[in-house]
């Protein structure tokens, strides 16, 4: 070899050694590049990453708990759970998920664009997350599925207990019913985003729904990278929901629920006076709650919804009608704490009352002559209230109102409540954007203008002047309370004069009791009792005012009012009774609640043991039935 030879070997040589060097360099400079990232994802990051790793490992699947019963004041059944199943499909284990549900369609009608949907949804949802195929299954289609269950990869069959509804038409708006999750927010609890999951709508359903709704449990699952399921990690069951019992009395419900159906619409509200449990809370017309958790729910709520009788609306708790006369108490106990007025002291009633270039009619086109305190009451004048309520002004007036209860939604554990109009001049400026009148005052003073309750709150009025003590209504018997209910020192006394009170109280026990008085229809026929009370006619159109009732369209009649209690010496009960365009209050309202008291004074639903949750158990899915079950 010559040298030339060997020089130019020595240079390619060197060039590939310092290729070599190079190229040994830059796999040095990526291994510790990957190096130094394993060590940061590996240790220093390792709590960051080492959930999210676990994550993916595991799938945690919610189990849904039984929903809690909810039981009258004695233990009668109003909402249970039947036993039920459910299919659902995990397309994790399904395989060929079309052929799977083809076969399934067997036992199952589902069409060919339904099974599409499915797939779709699979795809989308997760190879581990469960897709309910089917929410309610008969018992001899778990039978079949379970002979086609080698043919049925990924699908199975579980417990999902179904609502069943007793004494529905009868309490239906007491109880209320469940539905499906319409709107999620953030915070939601993970078991509400279950599919299937059901949740109250309305009445206890809804009012009491946390308790009634129990604790989920989980299933944890391990997956592969595919999300297959691997193996069963963990489960831990789920807590059933709290039984709930309710202060009302079901036969009671039942009795006032088929004398108030006599009228189109309507409400009745019973009440224990010094405890402020809710024995009854009857509105008309109602509805059956298992019409809208049975089979075609859509079309029984459609049906509902266009309803111009409005079946759906609770009136006890979401009607809202100008209380009318029943209000004249309000204005008597706020003129007799301000001093403006004495029991003795008399208005001159001509029939109308003047104020600037305004006349205010009363009832009586001629007049009531000269009238005190006890007699304005009995007779329902309205120009001594018109007089009191000018004189007085719209503050203290308001002021008194929302004493006595209105202008308040109460938790008493039923949902949907409204609260009424109690006004006064920040309130008209706020909704209106106008400033107050002298005028609306007088109005107010006898219940009409701006003023609206609900025949709760008329009731809670009436046990508050019965009873002088701030009563607050419950449906809910809290056996470790969140307030004591039983006892009648748990409510505070209003700090209202005595000597107030009694004249109020006399007056209302003349309007039923004595000749002359507007509410005389209300007389119960007990020789031991005496019931007091006051009507009320609200008006609703002009034109009830220069026309009979009778000729009058249903719609343009004037509301008929009353609440009373009874004992009159000593007060057990509370009636308030409101019927939606029924006309005169001492015609059609005070007859209603006369049966009614009748009914509680006969029965005493209060002297009766109530049912404790520790003393026994109802059995699963029992209940009697009432003459309204199952009527829609």
């Amino acid at each position: 070899m010559s040298d030339r030879d060997e020089d130019v070997d020595n240079i390619m040589q060197a060039r590939f050694s310092r290729r070599l060097l190079l190229l040994g360099l830059g796999q040095l400079a990526c291994f510790g590049a990957v190096g130094a990232r394993l060590y940061q994802l590996q240790v220093m990051d390792e709590s960051r990453y080492a959930p999210l790793a676990e994550d993916n490992r595991l799938a945690v699947h919610i189990l849904s708990p039984e929903r809690g019963r909810i039981l009258d004041r004695f233990g009668l059944p109003l909402a249970t759970n039947d036993e039920g199943f459910r299919a659902i499909l995990i397309p994790g284990r399904g395989g060929n998920l079309r052929r799977t549900l083809a076969v399934f369609s067997r036992v199952v009608a589902m069409t060919g664009a339904e099974q599409d949907r499915l797939v779709m949804r699979a795809r989308q949802h997760g190879a581990a997350s469960p897709l309910v195929l089917a929410p309610a299954l008969s018992f001899e289609q778990v039978a079949q599925l379970g002979i086609l269950a080698p043919r049925l990869p990924g699908i199975q069959t579980e417990r999902a207990p179904q609502r069943r509804y007793h004494h529905g038409y009868a309490v239906g708006h007491v109880v209320g019913h469940v539905g499906g999750v319409e709107r999620l927010a953030l915070d939601d609890p993970q078991l509400l985003r279950q599919p299937g999951m059901r949740i109250g709508k309305a009445g206890i359903e809804h009012g009491m729904e946390d308790e009634l709704r129990g604790v989920a449990g989980t299933r944890q699952l391990e997956v592969d990278a595919r999300g297959h399921i691997v193996r069963l990690m963990d489960e831990t069951a789920p807590s059933p929901g709290r039984d709930v019992v309710l202060t009302i009395d079901t036969a009671l419900q039942t009795r006032v629920m088929t004398r108030l159906s006599r009228e189109r619409c309507g409400a009745v509200v019973a009440m224990d006076a010094t405890t402020g449990e809710v024995l009854t809370l009857a509105s008309v017309p109602s509805f059956d709650p298992g019409d809208l958790v049975r089979g075609g729910v859509a079309d029984a709520l459609q049906r509902h919804v266009q309803d111009p009788d409005k079946p759906l609306l609770n009136r006890a708790i979401g009607g809202l009608y100008p209380p009318g006369s029943t209000f004249k108490m309000v204005t008597a106990l706020a003129a007799l704490e301000a001093g403006i007025v004495t029991p003795k002291d008399r208005v001159a009633c001509d029939g109308s009352f003047h104020l600037a270039d305004q006349q205010f009619r009363c009832w009586s086109r001629n007049g009531h002559g000269a009238v005190d305190l006890e007699r304005a009451l009995k007779v329902s004048c309205d120009v001594y209230f018109y007089e009191l309520a000018s004189k007085l002004g719209i503050g203290p007036l308001s002021r008194m109102a929302r004493r006595l209860g209105l202008g308040e939604i109460y938790d008493c554990g039923i949902a949907l409540h409204t609260s009424g109009v109690v006004p006064d001049p920040d309130w008209k400026r706020r909704e209106l954007g106008r400033g107050w009148l002298g005028g609306e005052t007088v109005l107010a003073g006898i219940g009409q203008g701006y003023v609206t309750a609900t025949p709760l709150q008329l009731a809670v009025m009436t046990a508050r002047i019965a009873t002088g003590l701030k009563i607050l209504p419950t449906l809910i018997r809290y056996e470790n309370g969140r307030r004591p209910l039983t006892d009648a020192d748990a409510f505070a006394p209003l700090d209202l004069s005595a000597s107030a009170l009694d004249a109020v109280r006399r007056g209302m026990l003349a309007s039923i009791n004595q000749d002359g008085g507007t509410g005389q229809r209300a007389a119960i026929d007990s020789r031991t009792a005496e019931m007091a009370g006051k009507t009320g006619t609200s008006q609703v159109s002009r034109a009830s005012g220069d026309k009979p009732q009778a000729e009058l369209a249903w719609e343009l009649r004037d509301h008929a009012l009353f609440v009373g209690y009874a004992p009159a010496d000593a007060p057990r009960y509370v009636v308030s009774v409101v019927v939606e365009h029924g006309g005169g209050g001492g015609a059609v309202a005070a007859p209603l609640a006369r049966d009614v008291m009748e009914i509680l004074l006969a029965e005493d639903p209060v002297g009766r043991p109530v049912f404790r949750l520790q003393d026994q158990a109802i059995p699963h899915g029992s209940g009697e039935r009432s003459e309204y079950e199952g009527r829609g």
